[in-house]
């Protein structure tokens, strides 16, 4: 009885953890491609690169979007022609107003996606170089979200020679912060129906197991 209660409470908190946290993917892979036309076509070009990443690229879940980049999170990463796709998945408890930064190092230009929307892209010769001071060396938009569940996507194509990056938001009027898996920005996250079932059966165990306990 005492195993089965404490399953319920770590299952509990389990999914409690999960509400806090922005999940972030990065995926790389080779390309040679050259500056593009505009938002779509950097899409374009950076999935198709993905369908065959080769040596010295991959895919992985980091924890942290910061001084981020292919040689420092890929065994033998490339240096260059990078097709660069990192996508963070996150949650709003309250519908507002969002700022939304990425620093990058894309040498042949860049794009920013919200919900499979684009936002903004450039085809210019993009450095971050940790400072935020210069607007046409990263990627800014700002949107309304609503309350739920969002998905922020960055596509980029790198040249030479694979400088760090970052991603950034902002709330309202908040100061701007990293995206990370323990974030914060999401308290609310709105879970999926099989996690709702899996949520109600833990409940409804937690429950039965206090009526017991009051008939003993």
């Amino acid at each position: 009885m005492k195993n089965l209660k404490t399953s319920c409470v770590l299952l509990l908190a389990c999914f409690a953890a999960q509400a806090n946290a922005s999940v972030i993917t990065l995926q790389t892979a080779y390309s040679a491609a050259g500056s593009q036309t505009g938002a779509a076509a950097y899409k374009d070009v950076v999935e198709r690169a993905l369908l065959s990443q080769g040596a010295g690229y991959g895919t992985k879940t980091i924890s942290s979007y910061t001084n981020i980049s292919n040689t420092n999170q890929f065994s033998g990463g490339a240096n260059s022609n990078i097709a660069w796709k990192a996508t963070i998945d996150f949650s709003v408890a309250t519908a507002g107003t969002w700022t939304f930064r990425t620093g990058v190092d894309f040498g042949n230009g860049g794009a920013l996606f919200l919900d499979g929307v684009a936002l903004t892209a450039s085809s210019t010769d993009m450095y971050w170089g940790n400072s935020y001071t210069n607007a046409s060396q990263y990627l800014q938009a700002v949107s309304q979200l609503a309350a739920g569940n969002h998905k922020l996507t960055i596509y980029g194509l790198e040249s030479c020679c694979d400088g760090v990056q970052q991603a950034q938001f902002k709330a309202g009027s908040a100061a701007f912060a990293t995206f990370a898996a323990n974030d914060g920005i999401s308290p609310k996250a709105v879970p999926e129906p099989a996690t709702l079932a899996t949520m109600g059966l833990g409940l409804g165990l937690l429950a039965g197991l206090r009526r017991r306990g009051k008939r003993g």
